[in-house]
């Protein structure tokens, strides 16, 4: 009896009174709005799963105490109008550390006119430290492997024997010497290089790979012209070339500072510059780079970097400013750095989500189906009663 009575009184307490179902009316507008409520509903779920499912990305603000690591660059440059012959790669930066004709880790690939990369030739496609110059295949004599050939006077302790035209080069660039004239250099004669220059006159050339440097402001730079110090300054010898203007036309396919992340946006990629003329422009990208560490929701933790740019060029030499023609990305790195950490919401945040999708669409259809059976009936009353009258 007592069970009954408290049954009864809670019963009192129903928010959702039910009437019979004689007493229930369903009509073609309440069904076509259950089926349209009921894709929303789905629709919606399905939004907000994947939104749950998704990592979310906060981003915090710190003081950079990273000191003495490395930075790797990587560079996807193409020159289409700039042979691999007469291009030179370098790196400075504010430490005093210089990489002159940096040699490991990049690689040149020749493109003819027409834009295309050519096809299987791998001096063509070849790794910048080997010979950069033209390989002799001509029928010349077979040559003493154990030969040692003169320097013409540019021999030094570690390059005292000069077998090859790059040899030469070499010697040269070491004692800061230009190297005027080629057809006065037997090695150059039997290897051809003149004559490959100009083969490759009109050609173009493509540079990726990446680049290992200090974490400290500094630039590297793609210049024609062997490099190479004299008196503590840096010069590009360009006599042999016998021209100091070039059409440095150029697109960066990427660049970017360290490991790429999810999200991550590199503001150069895909940059083009088209020139119509020989000239001596320098192009320079100033870029501010900002140390990063990226932490998944797996905990790896990716440190690199990102980047911000600001771009100039300028007409050097004769009647211009003083500077190099070449392209030229001066870097400097940002005090602060960006930690960004992927995390999810909770499963509570996703019910309390689903649960308000379904109920704010439900309350929504059962007031429109109100309004719609309200005013049909009105409606119809309204046309019965001009029938009787």
């Amino acid at each position: 009896m007592a069970s009954s009575d408290f049954i009864g009184k809670l019963r009192r307490f129903d928010a959702y009174p039910k009437t019979l179902e004689d007493f229930r009316v369903k009509t073609f507008s309440g069904g076509a709005l259950t089926f349209i409520t009921g894709v929303i509903m789905i629709l919606l779920f399905a939004a907000e799963l994947r939104y749950f499912l998704a990592a979310e990305v906060k981003s915090e603000l710190f003081v950079d105490t990273s000191h003495g690591k490395k930075m790797q660059i990587n560079v996807d440059f193409s020159f289409p109008k700039l042979p691999c012959l007469f291009l030179s790669i370098d790196v400075m930066d504010v430490s005093g550390e210089q990489q002159i004709d940096v040699t490991p880790n990049l690689i040149k690939k020749r493109i003819p006119p027409s834009d295309v990369i050519l096809e299987g030739a791998e001096e063509e496609i070849v790794k910048i430290h080997k010979n950069e110059g033209p390989s002799a295949e001509s029928a010349a004599p077979v040559l003493d492997p154990d030969r040692c050939e003169s320097c013409y006077g540019a021999e030094t302790p570690g390059l005292t024997c000069c077998n090859t035209c790059n040899d030469v080069r070499e010697a040269y660039r070491r004692k800061g010497w230009a190297f005027v004239d080629p057809q006065t250099i037997d090695q150059c004669k039997r290897d051809g290089w003149s004559d490959q220059l100009k083969a490759q006159q009109n050609e173009g050339c493509r540079v990726h790979g990446y680049l290992e440097v200090n974490k400290v402001a500094g630039n590297f730079h793609f210049a024609p012209g062997k490099s190479f110090q004299q008196h503590h300054v840096h010069v590009h010898d360009l006599q042999a070339f016998g021209t100091s203007k070039f059409n440095l036309s150029h697109s960066i396919d990427r660049l970017s500072f360290g490991t790429e992340y999810p999200g991550l946006v590199n503001p150069l990629d895909g940059q083009k510059v088209v020139l119509q003329e020989l000239g001596t422009i320098m192009f320079q990208y100033f870029v501010k780079v900002v140390p990063t560490s990226y932490h998944r929701l797996s905990g790896e933790v990716l440190s690199t970097n990102q980047f911000s740019v600001t771009k100039h060029r300028k007409t050097v030499g004769a009647g211009g400013d003083s500077g190099l023609p070449g392209v030229f990305i001066m870097y400097d790195m940002s005090p602060m750095m960006v930690q960004l950490t992927e995390s999810r919401k909770s499963y509570i945040t996703f019910i309390t989500s689903i649960c308000a999708i379904i109920g704010g669409v439900y309350t929504v259809s059962s007031l429109l189906d109100s309004l719609i059976y309200n005013a049909s009936r009105a409606l119809q009353k309204k046309i019965d009663l001009g029938k009787t009258t």
